[in-house]
């Protein structure tokens, strides 16, 4: 397995019936790891401007799945898979709900050197979907 430094660009999009798109945007430091299997694993401390301090979030990635866990003071797993739905619990510091991921599409193009992502789903709470939300991730070599 080999471990690189890496900068992240990482946009977060949630769209709602009636209202604009609420969006976030994150520039980190994080790390990639590139397995012999070709199992790809980026990893970045959340911030303050994404409401998550004090959160760890991995991306996992291999094949046609990728894997979003959080830990920390949100913790969460969930499992993206084109034309697939899953469930996972998704605990804040307020509680935990049961929530169902479909994914409406996925993909990557991601090396050693770095890459992109896009990631776009629905979340369902008590069977209710909430929105449309995607994922856009640059990765790209530290120059540290």
């Amino acid at each position: 397995m080999k471990e690189k430094q890496v900068v992240l660009f990482v946009r977060g999009i949630q769209y709602y019936d009636s209202a604009e798109p609420e969006e976030t945007e994150l520039m980190t430091e994080g790390t990639m790891v590139s397995g012999d299997d070709g199992e790809i694993v980026l990893e970045y401390q959340e911030t303050e401007l994404t409401g998550m301090e004090g959160t760890t979030t991995r991306f996992t990635v291999q094949g046609d799945t990728v894997v979003l866990t959080r830990e920390g003071a949100v913790n969460s797993q969930m499992v993206f898979q084109q034309g697939k739905r899953n469930s996972s619990v998704y605990e804040t510091p307020w509680g935990s709900m049961l929530v169902d991921v479909s994914t409406a599409s996925l993909h990557y193009r991601l090396d050693a050197h770095g890459g992109i992502m896009e990631i776009k789903y629905t979340i369902a709470v008590d069977h209710q979907v909430t929105g449309m939300n995607q994922f856009k991730i640059r990765v790209r070599e530290s120059m540290r």
